[in-house]
């Protein structure tokens, strides 16, 4: 099964708000950090870090309620009902079923006492309520009393389905799809998109006969449960019909029956996204599970810091004073601190200055950030500034809270599966060794799974700030035959570096640039021949700017991100796998069912399919980017119908096309006949679109 491109950048957004949502995330270095995990500094990690969104304290209290009412605690729950949502408790329906179990938990209890509390709650809650709940509310009345002569343990008895501990569930799951419609409250969109990806990926695998690459993930992350549907009022009842489209649209949408989509259009007031919403709730993630694939999509991506996620900032500060002078005695103790490799043969045959680099911040505001590498420090003997942990970059990002609902929270390791030590720092072990045959370069051993993390998160800012010579430069010093064996990285690396010289009004270093590589990279890729030239008209153009607004640099250093990840032995987080099938699938099921899906722009699914082309908009690179899991290519969705209209290989999905604008001809042989969307298309393409025709020449 292929997979799809996914732009890096969206998932982000989308990720990140996700955690912000469910107050995963904290700033690295607070006013006032914990010192400890004890309970008191959970205490204060939970003052210091207020919940400011209204959203995730109703989503909280929703939780809660749901915890009581599986757990059999019924008063819990209502008073609870009656502090958040009072109104809740006025419909009857809920009321009664709310204390038809509380008086199953107090005969379950099998104490006098118990039975004495279920008396009490028989006489003056259920009964009355029984009275007026619902048509056969006073018939489930009856029926529940039979709990005082069966036993719990009875599997035969009438009333089992009474004490089994299912009903619990069942009735927290309403209570849960009731609330999120009552408090406006609906999880995060990264949650819902998720959701709904999964749910079309394993119905498209399923159609199809495919073996989904990424069941392991999918069967674990996306429960086969689903909270019961929430039932609308009976004043309701009476609304007036929907609209067709909407109704098949949601009932494909989240595999729902006519009926229920038309049951959930009438609970959401008949509108459309409310109610796919609503559906999309229902639907049971492992929580748990998810906030590890967060997490290490955080880590990879440089959103969460990967080795001090519990250390404070004045802890941190006294690891990394000490290891600093260690690395070198003349070193300052100032965070921008340089290091020098100071050896009889620290020099090139040429004169330039060994530099040993770590790539782990962009360079400062006074350094030289040229891109052309041809320009060298006043100072023959150039310092590079030996870039620490935890300044710069990495003082940006976040800590991982985890969840702190119910819990003071989970360590690092614990959320996220990734064995990365808080003091790796201290005992990581950095060596400096000869690169044989290569003259007087040195590579950077990294030991430490965090310390390879932090260079590749260091090469991909400079390569998002333009930065391509000094990436080449550090990746060359860490790996020399890395770009040997990427020579199109390294091609666009060199391309950004041409550009931004020719921006710069130099035209004799860009040409340079061009002709020591940009020329000999394109002579061994015949395919890199028409972007060349077309690079090269830059030069044409003094007045503007060559780089232009729109290069998206972001794309470039994603690219590198994952090459260089790959070459130390990072895989890409899990959660990219997933997005990348199920994009793919997505993409392949509509063009099945030859229409637009009309909620991908509600779930963010057609920004997360923008990759941008890391390359400037007038540079055609389009057949450069077969390696998309190298790459990070560009991705084109063309409409089936479109596709196969140009191509002229499938006369009878072409003349299909005139046929899906009639969308009640489709609708209506879909319903009279039961069929994907797809082979009624196909029928009413036989008959001209004649739905009638269609569905009498079937049963006649």
């Amino acid at each position: 099964m292929d997979s799809a491109p996914v732009s890096w950048e969206a998932l982000d957004a989308l990720i990140v708000d996700f955690a912000k949502s469910e107050n995963l995330l904290e700033d690295s270095f607070s006013s006032s950090p914990p010192s400890s995990p004890s309970s008191s500094s959970c205490s204060s990690y939970s003052s210091s870090t207020s919940l400011s969104s209204s959203s995730y304290h109703s989503r909280l209290t929703i939780s809660k309620i749901r915890r009581s009412l599986e757990a059999g605690d019924i008063d819990a729950a209502m008073d609870l009902l009656r502090s958040h949502a009072p109104s809740i408790l006025d419909d009857r329906r809920l009321l009664f079923r709310l204390q038809k179990q509380k008086f199953i938990e107090q005969l379950r209890k099998g104490t006098s006492e118990g039975r004495d509390s279920a008396m009490a709650c028989l006489r003056t809650a259920l009964a009355p309520c029984a009275l007026d709940a619902y048509p056969e509310a006073y018939e489930e009345f009856k029926h529940v009393l039979l709990a005082f002569i069966y036993d719990k343990d009875d599997k035969t008895s009438p009333v089992a389905n009474e004490w089994s501990e299912r009903r619990r569930y069942d009735i927290a799951g309403l209570m849960s799809s009731v609330l999120r419609a009552h408090l406006n409250t609906y999880d995060p969109v990264f949650s819902m998109t998720l959701r709904y990806l999964i749910t079309i990926h394993k119905g498209y695998c399923f159609r199809q006969g495919i073996v989904s690459p990424v069941s392991d993930l999918t069967q674990r992350l996306l429960l086969d449960e689903r909270d019961p549907p929430a039932i609308a009022r009976e004043s309701l009842y009476e609304a007036p019909p929907f609209d067709e489209v909407d109704v098949q649209a949601l009932a494909h949408a989240v595999e729902l029956t006519r009926q229920g989509a038309v049951d959930s259009l009438r609970f959401s007031k008949g509108d459309l996204f409310l109610a796919f919403q609503n559906e999309l709730c229902r639907m049971r993630l492992d929580v748990s599970m998810l906030d590890e694939l967060v997490c290490e999509y955080c880590v990879y991506r440089g959103i969460v810091d990967s080795g001090l996620a519990s250390t404070s900032a004045s802890e941190m500060q006294a690891i990394l004073e000490p290891k600093v002078n260690q690395l070198e005695p003349r070193c300052s103790s100032s965070r921008n601190c340089s290091l020098e490799v100071d050896s009889g043969a620290n020099k090139h045959s040429d004169g330039m200055d060994v530099e040993l680099r770590y790539a782990c911040e962009p360079s400062s505001n006074h350094e030289d950030c040229s891109t052309s590498g041809l320009h060298q420090s006043e100072n023959p003997r150039a310092l590079q500034r030996y870039r620490t942990h935890g300044t710069g970059e990495r003082s940006k990002r976040k800590r991982w809270r985890g969840r702190h609902d119910d819990k003071c929270g989970m360590s690092f390791d614990e959320c996220n599966g990734l064995e990365l030590s808080t003091t790796t720092l201290v005992s990581s072990s950095y060596t400096l060794k000869e690169q044989q045959g290569l003259g007087k370069h040195f590579i950077l051993d990294v030991n430490s799974r965090e310390d390879k993390y932090e260079i590749v998160l260091g090469l991909k800012e400079l390569a998002r700030k333009g930065m391509a010579a000094e990436v080449v430069e550090e990746v060359n010093a860490m790996d020399p035959n890395f770009f040997m064996q990427n020579p199109m990285l390294l091609f666009k690396l060199k391309q950004v570096e041409f550009l931004k010289l020719v921006s710069s009004g130099d035209y004799s270093s860009a040409l340079r640039v061009a002709c020591a590589h940009l020329g000999p990279l394109a002579a061994s890729d015949a395919t890199l021949l028409k972007p060349l030239k077309e690079t090269l008209l830059a030069l044409l153009r003094p007045n503007e700017d060559a780089l232009g607004k729109g290069l998206p640099l972001h794309a470039l250093s994603t690219s590198l991100q994952v090459a260089i990840g790959s070459r130390l032995g990072i895989e890409e987080p899990q959660l990219m796998k997933i997005m990348k099938a199920t994009l793919y699938s997505h993409n392949e099921w509509f063009k099945l069912q030859m229409c637009k899906d009309r909620f991908e722009s509600h779930l963010r699914i057609d920004s997360l399919k923008e990759v941008n082309t890391p390359l400037h908009p007038s540079v055609a690179m389009s057949n450069l980017n077969a390696d998309t899991s190298t790459l990070g290519s560009s991705q084109v969705t063309i409409s089936s119908s479109a596709k196969n209209s140009e191509d002229g290989n499938s006369p009878t999905q072409a003349s299909s096309r005139d046929v899906i604008c009639d969308e009640n001809s489709i609708l209506k042989v879909m319903e009279f006949l039961a069929l994907p969307r797809a082979d009624a298309i196909h029928l009413l393409a036989q008959y001209n679109g004649n739905a009638e025709m269609v569905i009498q020449q079937i049963f006649a």
